[in-house]
C-alpha cells in the first residue's frame, strides 16, 4: 500500500488538560506509532483541544492557563498542535461538535471532502502545477528540496491555531479549494483523510454509563469519525465495548492501541499531578514536563487548590 492509498489521519484529543501531562503527549505518540505499524494509516497531525471554562469541573483553572501549559508541553513536537477554538466559544462544546468543527475546518483548509469511517470519500483532491497562480496552503513550497513534511496554515478569525500535517508525495502539486476556478486540471489525486478521536479507555468506559452521553452524539463520534483508544491502568477495551450497544455496533471503528510499551498510563492523570504539586512531591517530574512545572510555579496554580 502506497502513501497515497493509505488513510491519512488527524488525531484529536479533547479534555480538561488540567494540567496536560507527559502521559497525554505519550498517548499521541503511542497512537501514531501503532497506526503506522498497521500499514493502513499515516498520521499527519495531532490536535490538543482543551475544554471550555464553563465545563464546570472542580479545580479547573482558566483556559488561559491551560492553553499556555498545553502549548509549552507540545513546543518540541513537530506534529502536535494546540487549538483554542473550543476554549474561545461562548459556552461549553460537546465532543461531537468539536470533531465536526475540525472536520469542516480541514475541508476548508485542504480543499478536500473528509470521509466518514464507513463511507470513504470519492471526491478527489485536485492538483494544479506549482507555476500556476493559485496560492498554496502549505508553508513550505520548496519543491526542489522534496520535503517529506510541511505545515498547513489554517486561520479563520483570530481563534484558529496552526495545524501540523504531513504532505503526501505529490511534489508538483498543491491542494486547492474544490470550488476554485481551476482552469486546465493537470491531475487528480484521491486522498482519504479522517479525523479520529484519541482517548484513554476511561473515556471509552464512560460511553457505557446510561445518560452520560447523548446517544445521537455517540453515533456520530463512533459511527462517522471513529476512535483510537489507548488502554489505561489495566482496563480491557474489548470488555468495555461489550457493555454498550453503540460501541458493539461500530466496533470496527474503534482502534485499540496494542504495543509493547510498559509505560504506566497512570502518568496521564492530571489529578495525581495536582496532588503532587500540592504536597510538594518531587515525583511531579514524572507527570509533567519541566516547562509546564515552571509555568505552574510561576503562576501559583494548583498549590492551594482542593480539586
Amino acid at each position: 500500500m502506497t502513501e497515497t492509498t493509505k488513510t491519512h489521519v488527524i488525531l484529536l484529543a479533547c479534555g480538561s488538560f488540567n494540567p496536560i501531562t507527559k502521559g497525554h503527549i505519550q498517548m499521541f505518540e503511542r497512537a501514531r506509532d501503532y497506526l503506522h505499524k498497521t500499514g493502513r494509516f499515516i498520521v499527519i497531525g495531532g490536535i490538543v483541544s482543551p475544554v471550555h471554562d464553563s465545563y464546570g469541573k472542580t479545580g479547573l483553572v482558566s483556559s488561559r492557563h491551560r492553553l499556555t501549559m498545553c502549548q509549552l508541553a507540545v513546543q518540541s513536537s513537530d506534529w502536535i498542535r494546540v487549538d483554542p477554538w473550543e476554549c474561545y466559544q461562548d459556552t461549553w462544546q460537546t465532543t461531537c461538535s468539536v470533531l465536526e468543527h475540525h472536520r469542516d475546518l480541514m475541508k476548508r483548509v485542504t480543499g478536500c471532502i473528509l470521509s466518514n469511517v464507513n463511507t470513504p470519500s470519492i471526491t478527489p483532491v485536485i492538483g494544479q502545477p506549482q507555476n500556476e497562480s493559485s496560492q498554496s496552503i502549505y508553508q513550505n513550497n520548496n519543491v526542489s528540496s522534496k520535503p517529506t513534511a510541511a505545515k498547513i496554515l489554517g486561520k479563520v478569525g483570530e481563534s484558529l491555531s496552526r495545524i501540523c500535517c504531513v504532505r503526501p508525495p505529490m511534489e508538483r502539486f498543491t491542494f486547492v479549494d474544490e470550488n476554485a476556478n481551476l482552469g486546465t486540471v493537470m491531475r487528480y489525486e484521491e486522498i482519504e483523510l479522517r479525523i479520529l478521536l484519541l482517548c484513554g479507555s476511561d473515556l471509552l468506559e464512560s460511553f457505557c454509563i446510561p445518560g452520560l452521553w447523548n446517544e445521537a452524539d455517540m453515533e456520530v463520534i463512533v459511527g462517522e469519525f471513529g476512535i483510537v483508544v489507548v488502554p489505561r491502568d489495566g482496563a480491557d477495551p474489548e470488555r468495555i465495548m461489550n457493555h454498550s450497544s453503540i460501541l458493539r455496533k461500530y466496533k470496527n471503528n474503534i482502534l485499540v492501541v496494542k504495543d509493547d510499551s510498559n509505560h504506566p498510563m497512570s502518568v496521564v492523570s492530571s489529578t495525581k499531578s495536582r496532588l503532587a504539586l500540592q504536597h510538594g512531591d518531587g515525583h511531579v517530574v514524572d507527570y509533567l514536563c519541566q516547562p509546564v512545572i515552571d509555568y505552574i510555579l510561576k503562576s501559583q496554580l494548583y498549590i492551594n487548590a482542593s480539586g
